[in-house]
This record gives C-alpha cells, structure tokens and sequence, in this order.
C-alpha cells in the first residue's frame, strides 16, 4: 500500500535509533542474528515502556537467505524475497549525493506496538525507485550481502540518508543511537546540518563536538577483524573529495583504512560494550576512548513460551510492563513452572516431528545449541570425544542433543562446521544418543529450541562472545545453561542454580572434559530429580529471566547513555518532546518540556 500515513508523534521523539538489520516479525526477513534480535527486542520494550524514540534501518527487500542442507550437511542458500510496499510509505523521497551522483531514498513504516499501546515507528529506508540508478537501486537489497563497495554503499544510505529522511519529516532528536558501526556516517549528516551549509573543511573541533553531544554508540564486536573498514579509494569514490577529506581531518582512519568504529568513536560522547566482561574487552582494543558497559538482554513478552505466558499472567498480572516482578515467580508452586516447560518441549518435538520425521522423546535429556555457525562458535566441541559421550548416554538413561545455526553464505570455514556436525551424528545416533541438525535457524525455531530443551549449551572461544542473548531466552523458560563463562554468562552463572560453568582452559581437550563432567555428574543427577530440576527451572526465571531483559538494558541506556544524570537535555522548550521522567519505581517516559537546543 503505496500510501503515506503520519508516523506517531515522530517530530516529539527524543531518540533516534539506528541499526543496519532489525527483527520486526518473522514474516519480515531483514535481520540475520543477534545484532538484529536485540535491535528488535529493544523496540518491543521500547513500544512497552513508552520511549520516545523512532528507528531507521534498511528495507532489505530479499532479506537475509534461507538456509538448505543436504544429507550430508552442506548448505545452500536462497533469497527470501518481501514486499515492503505492504507497508505504509513514511510519505516523503529525499536525496543524497554518493559515488558523485544523486540517489533517491524513500521509506516504509513499521510500528511496534508496545502492550499500552504506544507505537514506535521503525523507517525502512529504500533506494528501488524510478529515477535511480539500475545499481543503486538494489543497494537496499540484500543484508550483509555484494562486496565491501556494496556495503559502503549501504552504510552511506543508512547514515546519510536516515538523517537526510529523519530532517525532511520534522524529526530532530536529542540522542542518535549507533546500534554498531554501520550507521556511523550519520555523524557526518549531523556535522553538515549543524554547519548550516558551509563546507565540512571549516568544522572546528567544537564543532565536532557539538555533534558529539547527540550521538552515543554501541559497540558489539570483541575482535579487531569484525569491524567495518574500507579502503580510502573506496571512501573518495563513494562519498566524495569533501566528506573524506572530513573524515581523514577527524582521525577516523585507522591503520591506513576507514574504520566505521573509529568514526562512531570519535563523534561519540557515551560508547558501551554490551556485557561487562565485553566493555573491559573494547576497553582494551580502543585504549583511547572511554568504553562503559550495558548489559544486553532480551523482550520477555516475545521469547516466553505461550504457557509461560498464562502463567505468569494469572501470578504476575504485571510482569509485561516491568519485567522485575518475575522475580516474584519464587511464589508459584515449581510443579507449575516444570509443567509450562513440558508443554514447551512437546511442542518442540512436535514441529522437529513434522518438518523432518525425526521423532524425540520428551522424557529424555535434551541439550540445546543453536547459533550463528562460526567456527569460534565451536559447536562441535560438545562431539569432541565421542566415546566419553555415548558413555554418558548409555549411564544416564539417553540423550537428545539438537543442534542448528546458518553459516554465512561467504563462510566457507562455518559450512565446514556444520558438516562435521551432520558427520558425528551420523557415526553417533542410536537408541541412546540422538542427535540432530535443524535446517534454517530463525526466529520461530530459535523460540521453539529455548522454549523446549532441557539445557542450553554454549562454548565459545573466550573472549570472543561479545554478550550472547540465546541464553537468557531460555533463561525466560526455566532452561538452564550450560556455558564458558564468557559474554553474559559470566553475570549469569550461579552454579548449581541457574546452570553451570565450563572451565575456561588453554586446550579445548580440558574444556571439554569440563564439560563432560558437568553433564555426567551434575545435570544428568538433577534432572533425575524432578523436584530438583523444578527448582533450578524457578531460579533460572526468578533471577536471571528477571533481569537479563531489554525493560532493564534500556532503562540502563536512559540513566546512563541517553540522558544520564545531571546533563540538561538538548532540545528547546517550544519542541516540548517527550522526556526521560525518572521515578524509582517507574522506568516508564513521561512528558515534559527540556531546555537547550538539537543539532540541525
């Protein structure tokens, strides 16, 4: 529907979040993994709590892929095509200059709908219109997809043309969030409109810094190699002799590239990791930049199962708009909590039934891994001893282990991944030891998998996992974990209570002797004790469901990242936007008028 329709309030919102994938819903396939996850999830809450905040990111009208995998575990992908034309049009077509010629950029709006009924609207920008370029209008095709121009050329939509949409509908923000560095060439849209029409080689310092003021960044990647970088050919062809000539004047480059982390770095007042652990790691890669921490977590009231759901609306009436009280899930009978989690399971067993004619059963131990398919995910470190596995199988009465992931098309390393798993299964399965590759992991099935196994298992390479949200999903669902004590499980793990700690060990033979330890001589004897395992299920919900979610991550941006403490607020009073109203019992926004101004 090729209609405009206002988008609500959007010239009050405050915050302006930007993040290159978003997952909206599950029939929309513009997200891959986690990065979109949280961005989605951060909404949801947002549209829960009444934030006044809007979003922008890329339509990616063929998606990400889905994935197919032969009998023998090679994967294949194919496009997941969408109409974004399904949605109402933001009703304005603004212009940006890149690769030294005009591209067009329109949006689709999407509104999430929190449970009060507050919407944020999420822009989705789109260069497929008539006038483009033929290349140009594919650029907001394919998520992560074309070589390192195409994706340059992506972040300079992103960037450049979400500020370019954002000023044409008469919304100017008091705080630009960067969700990674993809969208860090938004600064420069900042930098250009605070000076008003004269060139970007007469920025001063305080100039720079007065685009800082409105821009915080969140930083997800704990290696040096999975930040975006470019060539400086690349830089000038695309945006041109004046802004790369900014950019190399604000030392934005970085070992001789251009470095999207570095630029959100330097026009940043507020950068955070996104677990503790994670902010001392980037603390260390980018020593000369302050790097705080916040915690990732995840929407309650969509990772929950349905039967949760009924239970905790029945016992928590409150739990949807404050996430706290399922702390108070220590008042409901653990038999309730260990039946919610039986229905999950059998659901589980029902859809894997149905899509492959594998059949599980739902007396049996079943472990869970599911993630991206990278080789430091090491997802056959659980397979790396097989005999010592169906040794454990055959003592302790079964075991059902269900694994899933996509690799990335271009990751041929990750393919090898999945192959070897699709290998050990078929050395391993037998009546004691079943064990399973899901096809095309998604947001449905990542649901169904939290939801429904008994332990969620997972074994990075330390410190390589930034935070990790999987985890806390299933935490949601009194599913404990079994994890290296790196991301967020370092905060998450009690041990014994809400799961179990690997040993972090400098062979992958001693950890996953740990490993096998753990399975053998602690989780497979509590899960023969009902009552036992029950009580687990009710601490995994009570303190880290409880905390480990997007209502608490984001009051944490507002006190510290969006408006912390003591900082007058940027907008004038005419604009009256919606305002952080900071109660201790109430993490909600509220209205009222704030003094100062906002970059232009």
């Amino acid at each position: 529907m090729d209609f405009a329709t206002p988008a609500p309030e959007l010239p009050k919102r405050t915050i302006a979040y930007f993040s290159m994938e978003i997952a909206l819903s599950p029939d929309i396939p513009t997200y891959s993994g986690g990065l979109g996850m949280l961005a989605g999830d951060t909404l949801r809450s947002a549209a829960d709590t009444c934030a006044p905040m809007a979003a922008i990111t890329l339509a990616h009208r063929r998606g990400y892929f889905r994935q197919h995998l032969s009998d023998m575990g090679q994967q294949t992908e194919s496009e997941v095509p969408w109409s974004p034309e399904s949605l109402p049009s933001a009703g304005e077509i603004v212009a940006i200059t890149m690769q030294n010629r005009q591209v067009l950029v329109r949006a689709w709006r999407y509104d999430v709908v929190g449970v009060t009924g507050h919407v944020i609207p999420v822009l989705m920008l789109d260069t497929d219109i008539e006038g483009n370029d033929p290349w140009d209008r594919r650029l907001t095709d394919h998520l992560y997809g074309g070589d390192s121009y195409y994706r340059l050329c992506q972040e300079t939509v992103l960037g450049l043309g979400g500020i370019a949409l954002l000023n044409a509908l008469g919304c100017k923000p008091e705080v630009y969030h960067m969700n990674e560095g993809h969208a860090a060439l938004l600064a420069l849209g900042l930098l250009e409109g605070h000076l008003g029409g004269a060139p970007l080689s007469s920025a001063t310092d305080a100039d720079i810094e007065a685009v800082r003021q409105h821009c915080v960044f969140t930083t997800h990647t704990p290696v040096p190699a999975g930040h975006d970088q470019f060539g400086v050919d690349q830089m000038y062809q695309v945006l041109g002799h004046e802004r790369a000539t900014a950019i190399e004047r604000a030392d934005c480059l970085h070992n001789g590239l251009m470095n999207m982390t570095y630029i959100a770095l330097r026009f940043s007042r507020y950068v955070n990791g996104v677990a503790m652990q994670h902010g001392k790691v980037s603390q260390k890669m980018f020593p000369g930049y302050k790097i705080s921490a916040i915690t990732n977590g995840v929407h309650a009231g969509t990772w929950t199962s349905h039967h949760f759901q009924e239970l905790f609306d029945a016992e928590l009436p409150n739990w949807r708009t404050d996430n706290q009280y399922l702390r108070a899930v220590y008042g409901i009978d653990p038999a309730q909590i260990s039946a919610c989690h039986i229905k999950g399971k059998q659901r589980l067993f029902d859809v894997v039934a149905r899509r492959t004619g594998h059949y599980f059963n739902p007396s049996v131990l079943t472990l869970g891994f599911a993630r991206r398919a990278a080789t430091y995910k090491r997802a056959s470190l659980l397979l790396s001893d097989p005999a010592r596995l169906v040794a454990i199988a055959e003592k302790i009465g079964g075991l059902q282990i269900l694994f899933a992931g996509k690799a990335h098309p271009a990751d041929n390393a990750g393919k090898g991944l999945i192959r070897e798993v699709y290998a050990a299964a078929e050395r391993l399965n037998s009546r004691s030891l079943r064990i399973h590759y899901l096809e095309n992991y998604d947001w449905e099935l990542g649901a169904l998998l939290t939801q429904g196994v008994d332990v969620w298992v997972n074994t990075p390479r330390r410190p390589y996992e930034a935070s990790g949200t999987s985890g806390m999903k299933a935490a949601l669902n009194g599913v404990p974990s079994l994890s290296i004590l790196d991301g967020w499980w370092i905060e998450g793990c009690a041990e014994g209570v809400t799961g179990w700690a690997i040993d972090d060990a400098e062979s992958e033979e001693v950890e996953a002797a740990c490993l096998y330890d753990k399975l053998e001589r602690s989780i497979a004897p509590l899960y023969a004790s009902p009552g036992g395992w029950a009580r687990m299920q009710q601490h995994c919900i009570a303190i880290n469901g409880a905390y480990f979610n997007t209502h608490r991550m984001l009051a944490q941006y507002r006190y510290n990242s969006y408006f912390p403490a003591g900082q007058i607020p940027l907008t004038s009073v005419a604009d009256a936007p919606l305002r952080l109203h900071r109660r201790a019992t109430d993490v909600h926004f509220a209205e009222e008028p704030v003094l100062s101004r906002a970059v232009n």
